[in-house]
C-alpha cells in the first residue's frame, strides 16, 4: 500500500504541475507526514524523501523542494547520487522558504531535567541511546570541553602571538604535568591538543589512559606533516571531568549517562535550548566521472552541528606541511554543475565543505561560513594523479622523475568558484587549515570573498599541482593570529622540480628548463585583492612555490614574500609599510619585481647560497617606486637592481580612509604603475557586505633604510647572529635565535669541516645557542678541543657537524 501511495504522490504532484513551465514545488516542514502529498498544505517530512520524489518528476519539470522554518534534525547523513540529479534544463533546487530559517542539523535536540550538583555545576540524565557527546551547543552557541588551561577572553584555543616568546614554560600551567595528571580519577577518553614546536600548525591525541608514573598514554600526533615535539607552552587538555570550573564548560560521565554542565549566570538552565552533535557529514553528492551528480541547486539554507574530525586527520597532502580529513558538512565527489547560494554554515566542527577528487563546475556564491573547527572550503584531488608524488617534506630523485609533464588523469577538481562569500573564524579546533585550501586541483576561482580572523593563511594552496587558479578581489587580513611563518596568502610548490638543497635543484633545472612546468601546467594569478598580515606576510611564496603572476594588490603590513621558485612576476602592486622579502633565490629564476610602489629596501634573507654567479637576483628588480626617506638605491646594485628605480612621494589620494590611487602628478606614473580599484574587495551582495568587517587601514611609515645586523668574522667565514622573522623562516627556525653563516668559503675551517652558507648553528651539546657570543666563549674556554659536534638548520632540517680545529 505504501508504494502504491508513493507513486500515486508522484503523478498527481506531476499532474498538478504538467500544464506549467514553471518549477514544480515539493514541501517540507518540520511537523510534516512523510506519506503525505507534498503540497503546501500537505508538507513531507524528510529531505530523503523529497529526493526520491524529484526523481519522476525531474524528467519533464525542474524541481524547488521548499523547506519551511524550523530546524530538520537528521537521523543519518543524506546521500544524493546519481540517480538524483537534475539535468540542464531541469535542475532540482532544495530552498529555504525564508531565506536563513530552514536549518539542517546533524545533532538532536534534547529535553533535560537539570538539578544542581556543585559549585555552580547542574547535571542531568542523557536519553538511552546516546552513546557519546562531541559538542553541546547551549541556546544556540557552541560550549567547551571541561578543559585545562581555562579559555581566556579575547582568545582562541590557544593563546595568540604576544605571548609566544615568553623565555620558558610554567609548570603549574603544564596540562601534562605529573602532579595534575596524579589528580584526575580516569582521563581515558580526554583529548591533548598541542602547537607544533615550530607554531607550523597543531596535532592533537588521544589518551587511552594513563601510567603509574602520572604521564598520559596518548594515540594521535599525525596531523602535521612535518611533526614536532608538543610546543612546551601551547597545549591544552579537555575532556576531563576534574577540569570542569569554568563558565561554558561541560563534560559527559558516558558510563553513568549524565552530562555536567556549568552555565554562565545569564542561562536559565531548566528553559535553555540543549543540542547535540552526532553527525560528521550533514549532506554527501556522490557519482562518478563517468555518472556524476548533476544539477543539484542549494539556496538559503542554514547547516549547523556536525562533529570534529581532528582524529581522522591524517592523510598527507603530498610534501605540504598538510595532512587532511576527506569529510565535510558537505562532501562533494564526482559532482558537477552544482550550485550553493546564499547559505550559512554555522560553528561545524570540521571542514565545512570538502571537494573531494572530480568535481567540475561548482560554485559556491553568496554562503556566510563562520565559527568552522577546521577549514571552510578545501579542494582536494587525488594524489594518484600526480606523477612521481612524494608525501614528506625531503628530497626528489632525480634519476627516476617521471618528466611527462602534467597529471596522470583528471580525478581532481577542476573549473569551480568560490564567489562573494563571507568566511571568518574558521580553524576553532584545528589550526593547519584555511578558509580556503587548494591541493591537486586546476583552475580554481576565488573571488570578492572577505576572509578574517583566523589562526593561519586566509587562502592556502598546498603545492603547483596544477595551478590556473585565480584569486582575485578579495579582501583578506587578521590572519596567522594563533601560528608563525606564514602569511594572509600562503603556498607551498614543492613539486616534481624541487629539492631541499637549493643548489641542487638550481643545478637539476638549468639541464632541464621545464622542470618547474611539469606540475604547474598553468599560473596561478593573484590580483586586485587587499591583504594584510600583522604576524607574518601579506603574501608568503615559500618553498618552490613557481609561476605565479601577482598584480594590482593592496599589501598594507606584511609585505611580499618570494622564497625559492621559478618564474615569479609581480609588478603594479602597492606594499605599505613594507617591502619585497626574496629568499633564497635560485640562479637564474626568471623572477620579475618591478612597476610597484613600497614602503622601504629589499629585505634579503639568505640570497648568497644560490644566485647567479654574477650576483644578479632574478630576471629583473626595476623600476619600482620607493617611498622610504632617505633610501639609497644603489644598494643592491651589486645583485643588478633598481638601476631605473626612484625615490619619491607617491602621492596617495585618501590613504586614511584605504584609498591608495595615486595623483595625476604622481612620480609612480614614470616607472609605469597604473592605478586599479580601491573599493572595489571583498564581499558584494548586500547582506554579506553588511556584515562584513574592514582591515585597519595603516599610517605610513616614514621608513629609513633598515639597519644590517652586526656581523662577525669567523676564521674566514662571515657569521651573525639570526635577528629578524625573514631569517627565522628562511632557515625554518622555531624561534629567532642561533648563529647564521653568512658567507663560508670552501677553504675556511667552516667549510672544510661540511658548513655551508645559509646554515644556522642552533646547539652544543644540548645547550641553545642564541648568539655568537657564545660560540667565542665555547672557543675561548675550550683552546684544546680538537672538535666540537654542533646541531645546524641545513636546508630547514637538523643535521650533526663536526667542526674540527
Amino acid at each position: 500500500m505504501k508504494v502504491v501511495h508513493t507513486v500515486f504522490s508522484v503523478v498527481l504532484l506531476w499532474i498538478c504541475f504538467s500544464c506549467q513551465k514553471q518549477a514544480v514545488e515539493i514541501y517540507i516542514a518540520t511537523n510534516g507526514d512523510d506519506t503525505a502529498f507534498g503540497t503546501k498544505d500537505a508538507p513531507i517530512k524528510s529531505i530523503q524523501r523529497a529526493r526520491d520524489l524529484s526523481i519522476a518528476l525531474i524528467k519533464k519539470s525542474p524541481v524547488d523542494i521548499i523547506f519551511e522554518d524550523g530546524t530538520y534534525y537528521l537521523s543519518e547523513s543524506v546521500v544524493f547520487e546519481t540517480e538524483h540529479s537534475g539535468s540542464k534544463e531541469n535542475g532540482i533546487t532544495y530552498k529555504a522558504a525564508t531565506k536563513g530559517k530552514a536549518i539542517i542539523s546533524g545533532g538532536t535536540l534534547l529535553d533535560l531535567s537539570w538539578e544542581r550538583h556543585k559549585d555552580g555545576i547542574y547535571k542531568a540524565k542523557i536519553p538511552e541511546g546516546l552513546t557519546s557527546i562531541d559538542q553541546l551547543y547551549v541556546n544556540g552557541r557552541n560550549q567547551r570541553m571541561a578543559r585545562f588551561p581555562n579559555a581566556r577572553t579575547g582568545k582562541n584555543v590557544f593563546d595568540t602571538w604576544d605571548l609566544i616568546h615568553t623565555k620558558e614554560p610554567d609548570p603549574d600551567n603544564d596540562p601534562l604535568s605529573s602532579k595534575r595528571i596524579a589528580s584526575y580519577e580516569n582521563p581515558e577518553g580526554a583529548y591533548v591538543h598541542a602547537m607544533h614546536a615550530a607554531l607550523w600548525g597543531d596535532m592533537h591525541w588521544l589518551v587511552k589512559g594513563k601510567t603509574k608514573n602520572d604521564s598520559l598514554i596518548l594515540e594521535g600526533g599525525w596531523q602535521n606533516n612535518r611533526p614536532s615535539a608538543m610546543h612546551p607552552r601551547y597545549r591544552i587538555i579537555e575532556n576531563v571531568f576534574e577540569e570542569l570550573d569554568a563558565p561554558q564548560e561541560w563534560y559527559f560521565n558516558k558510563t553513568e549517562r549524565v552530562l555536567y554542565y556549568y552555565p554562565e549566570e545569564n542561562i536559565e538552565i531548566q528553559n535553555a535550548k540543549i543540542e547535540v552533535v552526532r553527525l560528521k557529514n550533514l549532506l554527501e553528492l556522490k557519482g562518478t566521472k563517468e555518472k556524476p551528480v548533476e544539477f543539484i541547486f542549494f539556496d538559503g539554507l542554514v547547516f549547523r552541528h556536525a562533529s570534529r574530525s581532528f582524529m581522522e586527520n591524517k592523510e598527507p597532502l603530498l610534501r605540504s606541511d598538510w595532512t587532511t580529513y576527506r569529510g565535510g558538512a558537505l562532501k562533494f565527489t564526482g559532482a558537477e554543475n552544482c550550485l550553493i547560494t546564499n547559505c550559512e554554515f554555522d560553528q561545524l566542527g570540521g571542514n565545512t565543505i570538502f571537494v573531494n577528487n572530480h568535481n567540475r563546475n561548482l560554485t559556491f556564491k553568496s554562503c556566510y561560513i563562520h565559527d568552522s573547527g577546521a577549514s571552510g572550503i578545501a579542494f582536494v584531488g587525488d594524489p594518484a594523479m600526480v606523477r612521481s608524488p612524494l608525501f614528506r617534506y625531503g628530497p626528489q630523485d632525480y634519476g627516476s622523475l617521471d618528466r611527462i609533464p602534467g597529471p596522470k588523469g583528471d580525478n581532481y577538481p577542476q573549473d569551480c568558484r568560490v564567489e562573494d562569500c563571507l568566511i571568518t573564524m574558521t580553524g576553532r579546533f584545528e589550526k593547519q587549515t584555511a578558509p580556503i585550501q587548494i591541493s591537486m586541483s586546476s583552475r580554481i576561482t576565488v573571488d570578492h570573498c572577505s576572509i578574517y580572523d583566523v589562526p593561519r593563511a586566509g587562502i592556502n594552496i598546498s603545492e603547483g599541482t596544477f595551478g590556473g587558479h585565480i584569486i582575485e578581489n578579495c579582501d583578506v587580513f587578521n590572519t596567522v593570529l594563533e601560528t608563525g611563518d606564514h602569511g594572509s596568502f600562503n603556498s607551498w610548490g614543492r613539486d616534481r622540480f624541487w629539492t631541499p638543497d637549493i643548489k641542487e635543484t638550481a643545478l637539476q633545472v638549468e639541464k632541464d628548463t621545464l622542470l618547474p612546468y611539469l606540475d604547474m601546467v598553468e599560473p596561478n594569478i593573484i590580483r586586485n585583492s587587499r591583504w594584510r598580515c600583522d604576524h607574518g606576510w601579506d603574501i608568503d611564496l615559500d618553498d618552490g612555490s613557481s609561476r605565479y603572476l601577482i598584480y594590482n594588490n593592496l599589501l598594507l603590513n606584511g609585505g611580499l614574500k618570494m622564497r625559492e621558485g621559478y618564474h615569479r612576476m609581480a609588478y603594479n602592486n602597492i606594499i605599505i609599510n613594507n617591502s619585497l622579502h626574496p629568499h633564497v633565490w635560485y640562479a637564474n629564476s626568471g623572477d620579475v619585481f618591478k612597476k610597484n610602489i613600497i614602503s622601504g629596501a629589499y629585505r634579503p634573507a639568505i640570497m648568497s647560497r644560490s644566485i647567479a654567479k654574477d650576483g644578479k637576483w632574478g630576471k629583473e628588480l626595476d623600476s619600482n617606486l620607493f617611498i622610504t626617506n632617505g633610501f639609497d638605491k644603489t644598494r643592491f646594485l651589486k645583485n643588478k637592481a633598481d638601476l631605473n628605480s626612484v625615490v619619491g612621494k607617491p602621492l596617495f589620494v585618501n590613504p586614511q580612509d584605504g584609498d591608495f590611487s595615486v595623483a595625476e602628478n604622481s612620480p609612480a606614473f614614470a616607472i609605469g604603475f597604473k592605478n586599479f580599484p580601491m573599493n572595489e574587495f571583498g564581499v558584494v551582495s548586500e547582506k554579506l557586505k553588511s556584515m562584513a568587517k574592514q582591515p585597519i587601514i595603516p599610517s605610513i611609515n616614514a621608513f629609513s633604510t633598515k639597519k644590517e645586523g652586526k656581523t662577525y668574522i669567523w676564521d674566514t667565514a662571515t657569521v651573525k647572529n639570526v635577528e629578524t622573522m625573514e631569517e627565522r623562516s628562511a632557515a625554518g627556525l622555531s624561534d629567532i635565535q642561533g648563529v647564521l653563516l653568512v658567507n663560508v668559503p670552501g677553504y675556511s675551517i667552516l667549510g672544510r669541516s661540511g658548513f655551508e652558507t645559509g646554515d644556522v648553528i642552533i646547539s652544543y651539546q644540548g645547550k641553545t645557542i642564541k648568539d655568537f657570543e657564545q660560540i667565542q666563549n665555547l672557543l675561548n674556554e675550550n683552546p684544546d678541543l680538537k672538535e666540537m659536534t654542533f646541531k645546524v638548520m641545513h636546508n630547514q632540517e637538523e643535521a650533526q657537524l663536526k667542526l674540527k680545529l
